[in-house]
């Protein structure tokens, strides 16, 4: 069953006044390969962003990162999903919502499970599922400067 994840998006009327503007489930589901789905719910496109448009974050293209704002994606990772070792030039704060994943660093793997949270801070991994049902997990990206050891840039790798 693909991700389904029911987007609701405040904004204001011509007055000011709080409105809601969007309640929908997400349109943008995509796979980008095997046991693997994700959707934008939003992104800015700039930092600090403007709250004062009616444009619609959740359909601007992006890639994982937003060089120069934020993106707030959920994906799914079905059981045995398949490996994409990479580095994002970002932050990233991550909620697990269900399941479990293990993170593999370096030589180091961190199993996080549901209500479990991450900062990831522009390192190299790799997210496995060895379990028997999906894990979903809420990734909020924000634009980072590459990470800069012994002389060396750490940039984005896919």
């Amino acid at each position: 069953m693909p991700l389904q994840i029911r987007r609701v998006v405040t904004g204001h009327d011509q007055n000011g006044r709080a409105i809601v503007s969007i309640d929908e489930i997400c349109k943008n589901v995509i796979s980008r390969r095997p046991l693997h789905s994700s959707c934008v719910v939003w992104s800015s496109g700039e930092f600090p962003t403007d709250n004062s448009g009616d444009a619609d974050g959740g359909t601007r293209p992006v890639a994982t990162v937003d060089p120069n704002g934020t993106v707030f994606r959920l994906v799914e990772y079905g059981p045995g999903v398949a490996p994409r070792n990479h580095r994002t030039e970002s932050i990233d704060y991550a909620v697990v919502i269900s399941g479990a994943i293990d993170m593999d660093l370096d030589g180091t793997t961190v199993q996080l499970k549901a209500g479990d949270v991450l900062v990831q801070r522009g390192t190299i991994h790799n997210w496995v599922n060895r379990g028997t049902v999906p894990c979903v997990v809420a990734f909020v990206l924000v634009a980072a400067k590459p990470v800069e050891r012994a002389g060396t840039s750490l940039t984005a790798t896919n």
